[in-house]
């Protein structure tokens, strides 16, 4: 877990860490949140709307976010304030994911930092973007 203060943090600061999405990840979701949307559930189903396995949840993939910066930028400092995002393509059960963090800005009369953040598969595909506004100690 990194340990970044408000004073550590300057515009350009990154960083980035790789997950594998597996099918406990996917059945640990749906346990908590009963989401049994059949794209996410059913691979015939998903095939059949032309794609080759069954959708990750966008929220799972998303969730990443909030262990970047968590745990990563600032980390233990962090108090999340919002996160703005967009899912740009489809993450699916095996994928390799790199979630990066770049500081954009540093707000030192409101003690927070904006961070521009995505999420890369395996494949250099973008598959989410997102802004993210944290709170952090000083």
């Amino acid at each position: 877990m990194n340990h970044y203060r408000l004073a550590d943090l300057t515009p350009g600061v990154t960083e980035s860490f790789t997950v594998t999405i597996t099918e406990e990840m996917m059945a640990q979701f749906y346990a908590i949140t009963g989401d049994n949307s059949p794209i996410h559930m059913d691979a015939d189903y998903a095939a059949g709307r032309g794609y080759p396995g069954r959708v990750v949840y966008g929220m799972l993939g998303a969730s990443f976010l909030s262990t970047l910066a968590g745990v990563y930028l600032p980390g233990e400092h962090c108090l999340l304030h919002g996160v703005d995002l967009k899912f740009a393509k489809p993450i699916f059960i095996g994928d390799t994911l790199t979630v990066t963090g770049v500081v954009d800005e540093v707000n030192d009369t409101f003690r927070e930092i904006t961070i521009k953040a995505s999420i890369v598969n395996q494949d250099g595909k973008k598959v989410t973007r997102a802004v993210i506004r944290a709170g952090v100690a000083q």
